[in-house]
């Protein structure tokens, strides 16, 4: 049985081009970038290359990247190296709705007494920025805002975020994990201080990620021990992953119009038949301001969970919010932020497309769904029999 997958946002298949790239790192070239000799010299060149690969899709310059080992280590370090460069503030202020990589860490370091804003989101899953602007005060060391939500795809105005923030002088830092490569980005043209991206969710292996930190921004190592990274990250270097993340970034460039076009239409497609399709429906997010891969779905009086196990039969994967929190029987807490109705919440499913998503692949999926939804509301003790 042939596997449709429609959880993108979780991860995505390493690219042919980029996993050609990579193999010669493993066996050939497999030299320590910091050792003097000719043999480890070419391993310099090649991260150098994906340096500059990486800053070409950013719209930045080479020296602002830092390689890192995923998204959530960047979204500590920009958080937390922050905080060290500034220990005379205490405030931060982040959304409701942020990946747990991000809220977990603001939410711990409340214990250690700084004082934390979580703004909300309407029903839309939009901010306010007026909201945002009352928050900030003297006192306030960073604001930490993703710039696109991985369940819903609701794209945040970040750069009006940024200027607001550079406004009062305070630090802005966006876990963009999202939102790169499937929209354009310049940092050059923007008053964003830190960026996070995560390789595995444009098509570079897992286990590699980028932070970016604007020239002249302040913030203190997250992690000791070495000169690598210009001595703003300690560690040997995941040479084959960096390389691979490179190539990405490199092919997302090339892949931008494709995103915004094909896998548009794509998902618009399996969006607008699952809600005709499939009565008591419901579209959670904002509809023009979203990733163009991403549409989540609530199936009222239903779980979520059901729903998964069936597609899955069918070799479908989606998901029913986000990955790092897949287990737990409470609703999304974005669904909730949002005000999604419980008996909605729980059966909200995330379907994520990718540029190999194909149009075949959404016909098979749905003609199968209307098929699960009627028999789980058929065993569901919350339907009216």
């Amino acid at each position: 049985m042939k596997t449709i997958y429609f959880d993108n946002n979780a991860t995505t298949k390493v690219a042919e081009e980029v996993f050609e790239e990579m193999k010669p790192l493993f066996c050939e070239l497999y030299g320590n970038p910091s050792s003097m000799h000719t043999f480890g010299g070419q391993i310099s060149r090649k991260i150098r290359q994906a340096r500059e690969r990486v800053a070409g899709l950013l719209g930045c310059e080479p020296s602002e990247i830092i390689f890192t080992s995923c998204g959530t280590e960047s979204d500590n370090a920009a958080i937390k190296g922050t905080l060290a460069a500034v220990p005379n503030k205490r405030k931060i202020i982040t959304t409701r709705v942020e990946h747990p990589a991000v809220l977990t860490v603001c939410r711990e370091l409340g214990n250690y007494g700084y004082t934390v804003v979580e703004l909300g989101v309407d029903k839309r899953g939009r901010l306010d920025l007026a909201e945002l602007e009352e928050a900030i005060d003297d006192n306030t060391a960073l604001v930490t805002i993703m710039y696109a939500n991985n369940e819903t795809g609701v794209v945040f105005p970040i750069d009006k975020v940024a200027e607001l923030a550079a406004g009062r002088g305070v630090v802005f830092h966006t876990d963009a994990v999202q939102a790169i490569g499937k929209i354009p980005l310049n940092l050059a043209k923007s008053s964003i201080d830190l960026l996070s991206l995560s390789g595995h969710k444009l098509h570079a292996p897992k286990g590699v990620g980028v932070l970016y930190v604007r020239k002249g921004t302040r913030i203190s190592p997250f992690m000791l021990g070495g000169h690598q990274e210009a001595g703003r990250r300690a560690g040997t270097e995941n040479v084959p992953g960096i390389v691979g993340l490179g190539k990405a970034c490199e092919l997302a460039a090339e892949n931008l119009e494709k995103e915004n076009s094909k896998v548009k239409y794509l998902r618009d497609k399996l969006e607008g038949a699952m809600l005709e399709k499939c009565p008591d429906s419901r579209l959670n997010g904002d509809k023009d301001n979203r990733l163009p891969n991403t549409s989540n779905i609530s199936f009222e009086y239903i779980e979520g969970e059901a729903i998964l196990l069936m597609l899955d039969k069918y070799g479908i994967c989606a998901s029913s919010g986000s990955a790092c929190t897949s287990g737990s029987l409470e609703p999304s807490h974005v669904l909730r932020a949002m005000g999604v109705p419980f008996t909605a919440a729980h059966g909200s499913i995330r379907f994520s497309l990718s540029r190999y998503s194909t149009e075949a692949e959404v016909d098979y999926t749905v003609e199968k769904m209307p098929g699960i939804v009627n028999r789980l509301r058929e065993l569901s003790p919350f339907v009216a029999k």
